[in-house]
């Protein structure tokens, strides 16, 4: 029997669907079905060839950006104030930095944290360890950060691996003890600086506690890695 895919808890569908209230609560001209339909029906094209997602009926044709560059830029930064936005972030990153197993969506959440605070190449670092764990949300970041410097092979190769429905299903998400990743103020200003047409970015206090973190000798592909510390969640949510 075919199988048939399902949005599992780390995909970028399933976290826009997520804060689709947040979204249109907040900006009542706010179309999050089109960017819905932008982050999962994007296609890579380079000399003719096409990887399309699956077509969505009635999908509406993508916002005209300046450049690819600039459409890969400015859904990054979306996907990145959703995923740091959602109920599961803290639990997600708190189990990263305390299970002795690798955690797929906390590493997607640091990294999307690494990349709100301008550190890019260490964002794909550790968004390959995320997606080398299975979280599809993580190779998609990975596809639009390798899109927005022109990367197109490597762009398209995270598109698939994006796209790519696991052999097993995925397993029910974790309950979550109702914390917040970041403090109310700071989440919604991620996502009014986006709407804004301006890089989500931390306030002052909060990207201090992301420069505090130990960095890993150089990377000779990444360069400085910063690594999570055991209190990144509690500093960060105080």
């Amino acid at each position: 029997m075919p199988h048939t895919r399902q949005a599992g808890p780390d995909t970028v569908e399933s976290l826009l669907a997520a804060a689709a209230g947040v979204l249109a609560e907040s900006y009542g001209s706010y179309d999050t079905a089109a960017a819905r339909d932008r982050l999962a029906g994007d296609t890579y094209e380079e000399s003719g060839a096409a990887y399309p997602a699956a077509p969505r009926p009635g999908a509406p044709a993508p916002t005209a950006y300046p450049s690819a560059h600039d459409e890969a830029t400015h859904e990054l930064d979306l996907a990145c104030a959703l995923v740091v936005n959602a109920a599961a972030a803290a639990d997600s990153l708190a189990r990263l930095v305390n299970d002795h197993r690798i955690d797929p969506e906390g590493a997607l959440v640091f990294a999307c944290l690494l990349h709100i605070t301008g550190r890019a190449e260490a964002a794909d670092f550790w968004w390959r360890f995320g997606a080398g764990g299975g979280s599809r949300t993580a190779a998609y970041c990975l596809y639009l950060s390798h899109r927005r410097h022109g990367e197109f092979r490597d762009a398209a190769y995270w598109r698939t691996q994006a796209a790519h429905d696991p052999e097993e299903e995925p397993p029910p998400p974790t309950a979550c003890d109702g914390r917040q990743l970041l403090p109310d103020a700071a989440r919604h200003a991620l996502l009014v600086q986006w709407h804004s047409g301006l890089a989500p970015t931390l306030p002052a206090v909060l990207e201090n506690v992301i420069n505090r973190l130990t960095v890993a000798d150089d990377d000779e592909d990444f360069g400085e890695i910063p690594h999570p510390s055991p209190t990144l969640v509690d500093d960060l949510g105080q």
